[in-house]
């Protein structure tokens, strides 16, 4: 039977999809990026453990998006997302108690199975579904940069709540002072995403089109879907392509500590730098998604992973200092768009490669494999170089690394372009 996703969706299911696909990373990752040096004082970890912590959550997610993909061609979307969300607010709470690094290393391997077996198929694949065969640029453009806004508008949420509970200047304040408030943020954000798991699995109704009901679910969960995927060249440059782009991503968590350790920023002026890029990524995802749709999502991954290496390499150099405040505004601003521009958009080239609608989850989970490999290794990479050279050597090493990465993803991504453009 032909596939047809054309079929309208109401316009709240995207705006929903859009709160749940942030909030379900607000704990994990958001809350780390944004007060990074609050987070490592107030846990008492160093860079390295807390790269130790997102490697458990990877290895974690590594199975899990194997297994989670053909689980998200099986059963509803809401379900799933709601669930998902529901579990990882409540290891938010448990985060809140300051567990030990053992138990935080538990506790990030828990949520890579509530964010990734449970939530990230599912996710994509219902987003892929309301974009249909011709919105694929838009859906995902309207996906990634909504998840931008909500990101930055709980980090700006975080950074008002850790101001409110510190009662005078931050420099002076203890080590438990900055604890308390900051225990408070960790607890408000786990209220949220809460609620939003149980909104989701109310309201998140949409009619799964697309050739779903064309085939017998319980057939989709079988070793021969993984066959026909791997046949797919674009799906094996698309695995090279995420990985590079989700090791620059990873890499933005390292904006505000370089506003406090180079540019010389307070704590609080430090994490309102990566709360503003935040606000940066909603503009990106719906101008590249628009552009994607008129022109080849392919050709703006290639320029973004271009823009990325420019200034990783910018970076890299040393060229920033304190006295180069608009430059250092520039560069963070050019990586970021450079990094929102690919992460918007390596999904929506499903559509450009020609991918059934019906295997969208076995795909991203077989891409996702290898593609989110990042969350292993990156934490513990960036930890490395942080703790072993202090200060802005160790940045400039670690944007260095950044660098090859880029380079890399800039490299599969032309090629995946130019195999698209003769096939097409």
């Amino acid at each position: 039977m032909k596939e047809s996703t054309n079929k309208k969706q109401p316009l709240y299911v995207i705006l929903l999809l859009i709160l749940a696909a942030e909030a379900i990373f607000i704990l994990p990752f958001v809350l780390q990026r944004i007060f990074r040096t609050t987070f490592l004082e107030s846990f008492g970890i160093s860079q390295i453990e807390i790269g130790s912590c997102f490697s458990a959550y990877g290895t974690v997610a590594l199975v899990s998006y194997f297994f989670g993909g053909p689980l998200a061609d099986r059963f509803k979307s809401h379900v799933l997302m709601s669930s998902a969300l529901i579990l990882t607010a409540l290891g938010g709470f448990y985060l809140a108690t300051y567990p030990s690094l053992y138990q935080l290393h538990i506790l990030y391997g828990f949520w890579g199975f509530t964010t990734i077996f449970l939530f990230w198929a599912a996710m994509i694949k219902a987003t892929r579904i309301w974009g249909g065969s011709d919105k694929q640029g838009i859906a995902f453009g309207f996906l990634d940069g909504g998840r931008g806004l909500v990101a930055a508008l709980f980090g700006s949420a975080g950074v008002l709540i850790f101001s409110l509970f510190i009662t005078k200047d931050i420099e002076l304040t203890s080590i438990d002072e900055r604890r308390l408030a900051f225990k408070q943020v960790m607890q408000f954000t786990s209220f949220a995403v809460l609620a939003i798991g149980i909104i989701v699995y109310f309201f998140l109704r949409f009619k799964e089109s697309g050739g779903i009901k064309s085939e017998k679910k319980e057939k989709l969960l079988t070793i021969n879907n993984f066959k026909k995927v791997a046949q797919y060249r674009a799906v094996w440059l698309l695995m090279i392509i995420i990985l590079c782009a989700y090791y620059a991503y990873k890499m933005t968590d390292l904006f505000s500590q370089y506003a406090e350790q180079v540019m010389l920023y307070n704590k609080i002026e430090a994490a309102k730098i990566g709360t503003y890029l935040l606000y940066v990524r909603p503009v990106i995802g719906v101008v590249i998604g628009l552009l994607a749709d008129r022109t080849r999502a392919s050709l703006w991954i290639v320029i973004g992973f271009l823009l990325m290496t420019i200034t990783s390499l910018i970076f890299y150099l040393g060229i920033i200092d304190d006295s180069k405040t608009l430059l250092f505004i520039l560069s963070i601003g050019t990586m970021a768009l450079g990094v929102y521009s690919a992460r918007v958009l390596y999904f929506a080239t499903l559509e450009e490669a020609k991918i059934p609608v019906a295997l969208t989850g076995t795909v991203v989970g077989f891409i996702s494999v290898v593609g989110y490999t990042p969350d292993i290794f990156a934490g513990l990479l960036m930890g490395y170089f942080l703790d072993a050279n202090e200060g802005v050597l160790g940045l400039q090493h670690a944007f260095g690394i950044m660098g090859i990465f880029t380079f890399v993803g800039l490299v599969a991504s032309f090629i995946f372009y130019r195999h698209q453009k003769t096939t097409s």
